[in-house]
C-alpha cells in the first residue's frame, strides 16, 4: 500500500512510501506533471524563432524530473559537459521531441 511521503513545492513532484514484504525494501515512487513545461516549449516554437540576442539558442527545456530519469536509466546527466553527446540523442529522439522549442536535429 503506498503511502504520501512527500511533495516538492518547487516542482510540484509527488513521492510515495511503499514498503515490499515479499522483498523486503522500501520503494520510494516519484510523480511529477511536465506538461506546463511542454506547453510552454509548445508556445515558444509557435511565438520565437528560439534565438535570444545574449545567450544564443533556446533549443530545448529540460524538466528536472526528466533530467533525473536520464540519470536513473540512462546515467545521462544533462550537468556533465562530457554526456552533451548522449543528451543530444536523446533529444534527438521522438520519444523526447517535445522538450525542443524547435523541430531541428541538436
Amino acid at each position: 500500500m503506498k503511502r504520501f511521503f512527500d511533495r516538492d513545492p518547487l516542482t510540484g513532484a509527488v513521492e510515495h512510501f511503499e514498503y515490499d514484504h515479499a522483498e523486503d525494501k522500501v520503494l520510494i515512487h516519484r510523480t511529477a506533471d511536465v506538461q506546463p513545461v511542454i506547453d510552454r516549449n509548445k508556445e515558444l516554437a509557435n511565438h520565437s524563432d528560439g534565438k535570444h540576442p545574449e545567450l544564443g539558442w533556446h533549443a530545448a527545456s529540460i524538466p528536472i524530473d526528466v533530467a533525473y530519469k536520464w540519470l536513473v536509466e540512462h546515467g545521462v546527466s544533462v550537468w556533465k559537459k562530457e554526456h552533451w553527446p548522449q543528451v543530444r540523442r536523446l533529444l534527438n529522439s521522438n520519444e523526447y521531441r517535445y522538450l525542443r522549442i524547435k523541430n531541428f536535429i541538436l
